[in-house]
């Protein structure tokens, strides 16, 4: 691994073996691989599914796998055969965090039970994500985004907005519950350095997005008897959103009494800031819809470069709609949001940036790995000799990548 040592390295020195695939944990161990640690993806022969996603220059490198398994090693292990076993075995007694995503059975069906690491292991983190907490009776489902944001609530909330039920058109509970298990990580490290013990974190899937999605949705139903309806009425009002301009669109949010006063008087109705309806904040969030109606229709009489300065002028707060194509040039994301590595084979990639800065550094990420491209070095760092490893490659529990880099 190539990090630099500097404050933008802070895990500098954790190693951690990465037994996940698809998008949210390796989304997870890419986050941890940004900021210094020696992430060591271990692979089926196959390889993660995401490596023949999307468009590719190169088969086993598809736009998906490279989004999300960037600043990582990566070994193939067919942990189906026992010698396979052993050599993660032996990885594990380098390793501080041991992450996986598959179900708990087969965990155990391996002879890799959290019980049995962590025995085996004493300063061993390992963390474990499934769909759905292991005590409850969904424990051992299966799960993917698409499950989870139907069973969280999130599906429904477009419903709410007055439409059909839908999904984000992001895969929003595999990142969300990516960004807990990289918190989850960071927390049992901490423990660690506190009591020298390593320790066991599940991940639940489920658990972990109904308390996301009810930080403001629980709404009346935090107390008892229920104040109201679950569902925080400015957020689900189907008049939230990008508003019409006569030329495209902006999102403007007016929200405090002095931004809603600024507007009413820019569009000469101060007289709306006295209408009971529209007096303060929680008034205001009562009557949303109608107020969101009234901005609408005002919004849709100028341009949109007339809003943007009305607005700053105003100290309202405003942006232009981005589309996806729009972010690589907007000014602040293009120095700030995305780099370009060279590959060697690829040429040049578009990468976003790992946004934490550090004493004012920015990380310094490297290439997504072939599959097997680091088989031989990763395994002779734990300790095996040319023998070892080369009886590994010849039965086929283990294989180096062939692709040149």
């Amino acid at each position: 691994m190539s990090h630099p040592s500097s404050a933008a390295s802070p895990l500098a020195g954790i190693r951690v073996l990465d037994l996940t695939n698809v998008m949210l944990g390796p989304y997870a161990t890419q986050i941890l691989g940004d900021y210094g640690a020696d992430v060591i993806k271990i692979e089926s022969p196959g390889g993660d599914s995401t490596r023949t996603t999307g468009p590719a220059l190169e088969r086993g490198m598809a736009a998906t796998f490279i989004g999300a398994n960037r600043s990582k090693r990566a070994i193939v292990l067919d942990l189906k055969q026992p010698a396979a076993i052993d050599a993660l075995l032996a990885l594990a007694q380098t390793a501080d965090v041991l992450i996986y995503n598959m179900r708990a059975s087969k965990m155990q069906a391996l002879g890799l039970s959290p019980d049995m690491l962590r025995e085996r292991f004493k300063r061993l983190i390992v963390v474990g994500i499934h769909g759905f907490a292991q005590e409850g009776p969904y424990a051992g489902r299966p799960a993917y985004d698409d499950i989870i944001q139907g069973m969280c609530g999130l599906a429904a909330l477009s419903e709410l907005q007055g439409g059909e039920p839908a999904y984000l058109p992001t895969v929003v509970a595999d990142k969300t519950c990516g960004l807990f298990a990289a918190q989850a990580v960071l927390m049992a490290l901490v423990g660690r350095a506190q009591t020298g013990q390593g320790c066991f974190v599940e991940v639940p899937m489920l658990e972990s997005m109904v308390g996301f999605t009810l930080v403001e949705h629980l709404f009346g139903g935090h107390f008892t008897p229920a104040q109201g309806p679950m569902g925080y009425s400015r957020v689900t009002s189907n008049w939230r959103k990008p508003y019409k301009t006569t030329d495209g669109y902006v999102c403007v949010v007016p929200y405090s009494d002095a931004h809603w006063r600024r507007f009413f008087k820019e569009v000469g109705q101060p007289d709306l800031m006295d209408d009971a309806r529209f007096t303060d904040l929680a008034s205001r969030t009562r009557n949303i819809d109608v107020l969101y109606a009234e901005l609408a229709k005002c919004i849709a009489a100028r341009s949109t470069a007339q809003w943007l300065a009305t607005c700053d002028a105003l100290d309202i707060p405003a942006a232009p709609m981005h589309r996806l194509s729009d972010l690589q040039n907007d000014p602040q994301l293009a120095q700030s949001a995305f780099m370009r590595m060279t590959d060697p084979a690829m040429g040049e990639l578009v990468m976003t940036s790992a946004p934490l800065r550090f004493d004012q550094a920015m990380a310094a990420p490297t290439l997504p790995p072939r599959l097997g491209q680091h088989t031989v070095e990763v395994l002779r760092e734990a300790g095996l000799g040319a023998d070892a490893i080369s009886a590994l490659l010849a039965s086929g529990a283990a294989a180096q990548s062939n692709t040149p880099v």
